[in-house]
């Protein structure tokens, strides 16, 4: 393999046009050579981003043997389906988030992963930026005191939800599986502690359809609780803020840094009424890619494991029996 990651990119989906194209062309290691899709603006899309190979269909991309990896932005439900099939053909992915629908059909894709000796991870690209890694140091150094929660915000405004596949239950739609899934991770991920127990509700749009906004409670392992709120109907919102007992970290773009150009800021508050702001800059979608592409060069796991995203999914999957049962649900 030479010092790129060939790349294939599964669809033309909105993110792989306005961020993950961009981040390939930019990044060090990686290159896209080709790009399937049945929409005649596929064609538009590859001369844009001067990618050399245009497929109609996905199956004809993943028979090129000179692509290395694909990246996967399909509607939640085809996921799983896709992963596999890019397995067996010796594909490395990329996949975007959700994983999959539930921790079951996660852990079968990925045991397909390696079984056919491919790295695999799940694209929560925000946590490639350094802010977080800022947030840690923070809560190390002993500057918040003893922890005892996070509260996490992800929403945005839905328009035209009526043909929106986020709004269809069959392709994997709903809050949770869009943003929520942030909020569980970076719970998760910046605490490096895993929920216990966890109540959530929701406002569907309709009876029978997905979950338009939710709220959750977390009992964590570490003793502390966490509380999240993911929304498709409120304005923009994505941060979170951590509270010990003698200061505050609050993260004010958490999620989409990219739309301040990678700049964000966090701000420390203590309990002396002291307050300062760090802006920290970094270009999240190009260091996921550049990652990945290290990973599949030198034959590394990912940092962000797919045991990781398995158990992502376990707190997922209890947060929609948790809605469904109307009670506190125990993570597996």
């Amino acid at each position: 393999m030479s010092n790129k990651v060939r790349w294939g990119i599964i669809s033309t989906a909105k993110i792989a046009q306005e961020e993950l194209l961009p981040a390939f062309r930019d990044a060090v290691n990686a290159e896209v050579t080709a790009i399937a899709s049945s929409k005649p603006s596929v064609k538009e899309i590859a001369a844009r981003f001067q990618i050399e190979n245009v497929y109609e269909t996905y199956d004809a991309l993943l028979e090129d043997p000179n692509i290395d990896a694909v990246y996967i932005p399909l509607p939640n439900s085809l996921h799983a389906e896709w992963v596999i099939k890019a397995a067996e053909k010796g594909k490395h992915v990329l996949c975007e988030k959700p994983a999959a629908l539930t921790a079951e059909e996660t852990a079968h894709m990925i045991e397909a992963c390696h079984r056919h000796g491919v790295i695999f991870m799940e694209a929560f690209m925000y946590q490639f930026h350094p802010q977080h890694q800022r947030v840690r140091e923070i809560i190390a150094s002993g500057e918040l005191g003893e922890l005892k929660t996070m509260k996490v915000s992800f929403s945005f405004f839905l328009e035209g939800r009526e043909s929106n596949i986020r709004t269809n239950p069959e392709l994997g739609g709903g809050c949770l599986y869009d943003v929520g899934c942030y909020c569980v991770h970076a719970i998760r991920n910046v605490l490096g502690t895993e929920p216990e127990r966890v109540f959530v509700s929701a406002k569907k749009d309709k009876p029978g359809g997905v979950d338009l906004s939710a709220a959750g409670f977390m009992e964590l392992k570490n003793g502390m609780t966490a509380l999240f709120d993911a929304s498709m109907d409120q304005k923009q919102r994505h941060h979170y803020e951590i509270v010990g007992t003698k200061g505050c970290v609050r993260v004010n773009r958490a999620f989409l840094p990219q739309l301040t150009d990678g700049v964000s800021s966090i701000t420390v508050e203590t309990d002396d009424g002291a307050s300062r702001d760090e802006t920290i800059a970094g270009h999240q979608y190009v260091l996921q890619v550049e990652h990945f592409s290290q990973c599949v060069l030198e034959g590394l796991t990912p940092f962000y494991t797919p045991a990781n995203t398995i158990q992502n999914m376990k707190v997922i999957d209890a947060c929609y029996e948790s809605i469904e049962r109307e009670a506190f649900v125990t993570v597996d």
